[in-house]
C-alpha cells in the first residue's frame, strides 16, 4: 500500500459521526478507509446479497452489523435510503466515526445531496432534501484521486519523465500491480461504460456515449464549447450538458472555471476542459506509446492538464476545494494558465509550459498579468518540462518533479 496524504485528514475528520470519502474507481479509497479503520466491520454493496438486504431492510441490517468499533459502508450510493436509519443511529448514539461511506459516484443524489448539506447547507425538494436534513452537520466530505507527485515521490515510483507520468497515469493499481497502461486503462474505462453509467444513468446506446467521451478527450486544455461538442457527436447541446455532468460527477473530467474578475478586460465566460488522469485522457485518444505522446500535437495541453490536476490534489489532500482558476480575454490575446486563489486579497499566477529548456517568453504571461492587474510585485511561477529550478525576477520557475508542494509553498 502506498502512504496516501489524505489519511491524516481522514483521522481528524473521523470526529464526525458520518465520515464520507469519495473519489474515482480505483483511486485507493477502500485501502485507505480500511487501514486507517482497520477494526470496522466492512461491507461493500458491490455484494448484490448485501445490496439486497439493506435496502429491503436497513433497520435490520445495520442492527446485525452493529459493533463497538464502527462500519465502512463500500459504494453507499447503491442503498440511498440506509442514511435515514443511519441519521436515527448517529443521533441516538453519538459515536465519532462510526460511519465510513465510500462512494465512487457523485452523480446519484445522495452524493449531490450530502455534499450540499455539508458545503452549503442549502436544501433540495422531495427524496434529497430529506437526505440533507439526515445528515446536514453530521457529515465530514473528503475526497480522494489517484496518486499525486509528491506521493509518488515518496514511495520512489514518480517516472523519470514528465511523458512517462501522462502516459502512465496515477491511477494506485497501475504501479502497485505492475499494469501497462494498454492494459489498465482499456478495461477500466469499458468497466466504467456499462456498469456505472448504465445503471446509474440508464443511457441506452453507450457506444454514442464513449464516443462524446473520446471526443471530450480531445479537448484537454481547450476552452469548452458545448455546441460543438453536441455537433461534432451528433446530439443536441442539452444532451452534451448532461452528459458532461456524468463524466464530471463519476470523476473523469472536471471544469476548470475563468476568475471572475476582468480587470477592465471582457473575459471569457467558457471553462476548460480536463481530465483528473491523463493516462485515462491518453488512452481514449489512442496514445499507445510515450514516442506517440511526444509528436502528439496535444502533447502541450496533456502536460498542463497533469500539473492543473496534481493541483486539485494537494488541495484535496488537504481536505480543501482548490480555489483554482484561468484568466483569459475574450479575445485571447492575454492568458493566464492558472491562477490560485491563495486567500481574498492575494492571487497567484501559474504558467505552464511542456518545453525543456526555459525560454524568454515563458516569462510574457507573468509580466502581462502584473501590468493588467497593476500589482508589479506579484511573484508568480512557471512550471516546465525540464530539469531546473530557478527562482528568478520574473517568477519562480520550477521543474515539473518540484511542483508537488506547491500548495504548501504558498502556505
Amino acid at each position: 500500500m502506498f502512504k496516501r496524504t489524505l489519511g491524516t485528514e481522514l483521522i481528524a475528520y473521523s470526529k464526525f459521526p458520518v465520515v464520507a470519502l469519495l473519489g474515482p474507481r480505483q483511486s485507493g479509497k477502500t485501502t485507505l478507509a480500511k487501514a486507517v479503520f482497520s477494526k470496522h466491520t466492512y461491507i461493500s454493496f458491490e455484494d448484490v446479497t448485501e445490496r439486497t438486504f439493506a435496502a429491503a431492510d436497513p433497520k435490520r441490517f445495520l442492527a446485525i452489523n452493529e459493533n463497538e468499533h464502527g462500519i465502512i459502508l463500500d459504494e453507499f450510493q447503491y442503498v440511498p435510503e440506509i442514511l435515514s436509519y443511519i441519521q436515527l443511529i448517529v443521533d441516538e448514539k453519538k459515536r465519532p466515526g462510526y460511519f465510513i461511506l465510500i462512494s465512487s459516484q457523485n452523480f446519484s443524489p445522495v452524493r449531490r445531496s450530502v455534499a450540499k448539506a455539508a458545503s452549503d447547507g442549502r436544501d433540495e425538494d422531495g427524496a434529497n432534501q430529506a437526505i440533507s436534513q439526515s445528515l446536514a452537520g453530521r457529515v465530514g466530505i473528503l475526497t480522494l484521486l489517484p496518486l499525486s507527485i509528491a506521493e509518488m515521490q515518496e514511495s520512489n515510483i514518480l517516472p523519470v519523465t514528465a511523458d512517462q507520468l501522462i502516459f502512465n497515469g496515477s491511477y494506485p493499481r497501475l504501479y502497485e500491480e505492475h499494469f501497462l497502461p494498454r492494459q489498465l486503462y482499456p478495461s477500466y474505462i469499458q468497466t466504467y461504460l456499462e456498469r456505472d453509467v448504465r445503471m446509474l444513468e440508464n443511457i441506452g446506446d453507450l457506444t454514442e456515449f464513449a464516443r462524446f467521451t473520446q471526443l471530450c478527450a480531445g479537448r484537454v486544455g481547450q476552452l469548452l464549447h458545448i455546441e460543438n461538442l453536441a455537433d461534432d457527436t451528433g446530439i443536441t447541446a442539452v444532451v452534451a450538458k448532461h452528459w458532461l455532468s456524468i463524466l464530471e460527477a463519476s470523476y473523469l473530467i472536471f471544469l476548470l472555471q475563468p476568475h471572475h474578475k476582468n480587470f477592465n478586460k471582457r473575459v471569457t465566460k467558457a471553462p476548460k476542459l480536463y481530465f483528473y488522469d491523463t493516462g485515462i485522457a491518453c488512452s481514449l485518444m489512442r496514445i499507445n506509446s510515450t514516442d506517440t505522446l511526444a509528436v502528439h500535437p496535444l502533447r502541450g495541453a496533456l502536460f498542463e492538464n497533469m500539473v492543473i490536476a496534481d493541483l486539485y490534489k494537494q488541495y484535496y489532500n488537504q481536505a480543501v476545494r482548490p480555489p483554482i482558476f484561468f484568466w483569459r480575454d475574450q479575445n485571447g490575446r492575454y492568458e493566464i494558465d492558472c491562477i490560485i486563489e491563495h486567500d481574498a486579497l492575494q492571487l497567484v499566477p501559474i504558467e505552464i509550459k511542456s518545453g525543456q529548456t526555459i525560454a524568454r517568453d515563458y516569462f510574457k504571461g507573468l509580466q502581462a498579468w502584473r501590468e493588467i492587474t497593476e500589482s508589479p510585485q506579484t511573484h508568480g511561477y512557471v512550471i516546465y518540462g525540464g530539469d531546473a529550478t530557478q527562482d528568478r525576477s520574473q517568477g519562480m520557475v520550477l521543474r515539473w518533479r518540484d511542483m508537488g508542494t506547491l500548495v504548501k509553498r504558498l502556505g
